[in-house]
C-alpha cells in the first residue's frame, strides 16, 4: 500500500467517472462530494474496490495507467449501473489510456466550464441533475452549440435574464433534442 490519503485529481474518478461533472460534486453543505478519493472522502463514502486497487495498491490516478484496463471490477461497469454517467467511464479511461490524462483533464476542465455556466445561467433549482448528466454525455461541441442557441432563443423571444425558469426550459428543450438526433438517453424513465 503506498498510503495516498487522496487522489490528485479528484474530479475523474479511478474507474473513468466524470466526478467534476456530478450533481453531488456541485451540492452545497454536508453531503456534497469531494470527488474520487478527494479531501475527507473516506468519511463520506464506504470503501470502493476499485480506489483501493488503483490508488492504494498500485499508487495510479486512474484504470488507465493499468496494463489490465478492463479487469474483473470494470466489466461492464459502463453498462451494467443504473448511473448514467457510468456509460462513459470506459470511454473516459480509454481516452487517457490512448491520449493522456492531462489532455483528458484539458478537455474535462472545458465541461466543467461550460456546466459552471449552465448552472449559474439556466439552472431554476430543480434541473441540475439533468444539466449535469448532459454535461457528461453531449460533445463539447454540441453544449456550446446548445448554450449558443438558447441565448438567440432568450434574446429573439426577449425573455427576461432572471426568467431563470423559462430560460432553464429553452436549454433543456435543445440538449434534449440534440441528445435526441445522437441517440442519447439524458434520463432514465420509468413507467
Amino acid at each position: 500500500m503506498n498510503g495516498l490519503t487522496q487522489k490528485k485529481y479528484p474530479t475523474i474518478a479511478c474507474c473513468g467517472l466524470d466526478c467534476g461533472l456530478c450533481p453531488k460534486y456541485y451540492t452545497q453543505g454536508p453531503s456534497k462530494c469531494p470527488g474520487c478519493y478527494g479531501p475527507n472522502f473516506s468519511e463520506k463514502h464506504p470503501s470502493c474496490s476499485i480506489i483501493t486497487c488503483c490508488v492504494k495498491k498500485n499508487g495510479y490516478e486512474t484504470c488507465a495507467e493499468c496494463e489490465n484496463l478492463i479487469c474483473d471490477k470494470l466489466k461492464d461497469w459502463d453498462k451494467s449501473d443504473s448511473f448514467i454517467c457510468h456509460r462513459k467511464s470506459i470511454m473516459n479511461l480509454e481516452y487517457i489510456q490512448k491520449n493522456s490524462l492531462e489532455d483528458f483533464l484539458e478537455q474535462q476542465k472545458k465541461r466543467i466550464g461550460l456546466l459552471e455556466k449552465i448552472l449559474n445561467d439556466y439552472n431554476e433549482g430543480r434541473s441540475k441533475n439533468f444539466f449535469c448528466i448532459s454535461t457528461a454525455l453531449l460533445s463539447i461541441s454540441d453544449l456550446e452549440y446548445a448554450i449558443k442557441e438558447s441565448e438567440q432563443q432568450i434574446k429573439k423571444d426577449s425573455i427576461e435574464s432572471g426568467d431563470i425558469k423559462l430560460k432553464s426550459k429553452i436549454l433543456r428543450n435543445i440538449l434534449e433534442k440534440i441528445a435526441k438526433e445522437k441517440n442519447i438517453l439524458l434520463k432514465l424513465y420509468r413507467g
